[in-house]
């Protein structure tokens, strides 16, 4: 079965475990690093706890065991994405609407590879951030990567 399929039905399984909770999903990965990984990233309005991440890890190892989805070794990791989570699914750009991103992208845009900015929001297919009241619009094919900005 292939990655995107494993995280797909992952992705189901997850939002089934956790439908009447106040806990979203907010990403799934299955990684080859050195060894398989399986990672389920959640969050929640009031901060995610490791109870969370338990309860859920618990009731999904018990659906991935019954249903025998992936047939390689793997790790199964159950965590917050962090604070300086990545932005990727659209109710991310909604929920982060206001907020300091840092887009990097493949090539230039004005000049930068890295853009740190307001998020607007995605509008159109455009990643769309105010950088000291200028507006840029950063097509979404060309961010390497939209992540929220923490500063120290």
């Amino acid at each position: 079965m292939s990655k995107e399929k494993i995280e797909s039905v992952v992705e189901k399984l997850v939002s089934d475990i956790i439908a009447d909770s106040k806990l979203e999903l907010v990403d799934v990965e299955y990684v080859k690093e050195h060894d398989w990984y399986l990672r389920v990233f959640l969050d929640k309005e009031s901060g995610i706890e490791i109870d969370d991440c338990q309860w859920v890890s618990e009731q999904l190892e018990a659906k991935l065991d019954e249903s025998n989805l992936i047939k390689d070794h793997y790790y199964l990791e159950v965590s917050s994405p962090g604070l300086d989570r990545p932005l990727k699914k659209e109710r991310d750009f909604v929920r982060h609407a206001g907020d300091k991103v840092e887009v990097k992208t493949y090539e230039a845009i004005n000049g930068q590879k890295v853009l740190v900015g307001n998020l607007l929001g995605l509008i159109d297919g455009e990643v769309r951030i105010d950088i000291a009241g200028q507006i840029v619009n950063i097509p979404r094919e060309k961010a390497a990567q939209i992540r929220l900005h923490i500063e120290f």
